[in-house]
């Protein structure tokens, strides 16, 4: 099932915040600039679902990598048509962030790669879940409004 409402609007209301984050070792490690509540994707690819990466995304001008570096403690992996490029610890393996197929010049950062939320000031939180089917990708990506998300 999709959904094609907007994904991550922009209201002046929100609470803007530089987020935290990063693998399981700490030798790979981000700042993101979002908003505080977060809509998130659970999407079914099968690798989304065997990493369980509920994600949202962002403008790549927002994203920030503060430890580790692609080929230095980052390594990608890519399949079928290779446009989604999975990043993740060379040490510890955990893919904390990825660059969406649906959105190439975006980060897809996992929310379980944040920090916990009680240890940042303000907390962020998941306002909404939406579930995308990944499986069946080509016929549910234009109405499934991730290709806006990203887009600030």
């Amino acid at each position: 099932t999709t959904k094609s409402e907007s994904t991550q609007p922009s209201h002046p209301a929100e609470l803007q915040v530089t987020l935290r984050g990063g693998c399981h070792c700490k030798k790979v490690r981000f700042e993101v600039d979002t908003v505080s509540d977060l809509v998130v994707l659970d999407c079914t690819c099968s690798v989304c679902r065997m990493r369980r990466n509920t994600h949202f995304v962002v403008n790549s001008a927002k994203f920030r990598l503060t430890a580790g570096g692609e080929g230095d403690q980052i390594s990608t992996y890519t399949y079928n048509t290779g446009q989604a490029k999975h990043k993740f610890c060379k040490t510890c393996g955990i893919s904390s962030f990825y660059t969406p197929r649906s959105n190439p010049n975006d980060v897809g950062i996992n929310v379980w790669c944040l920090d916990e939320p009680s240890e940042v000031q303000p907390p962020w939180s998941i306002t909404k879940t939406i579930l995308f089917d990944g499986k069946n990708w080509e016929q549910n990506i234009a109405q499934s409004g991730i290709q806006d998300m990203g887009k600030e």
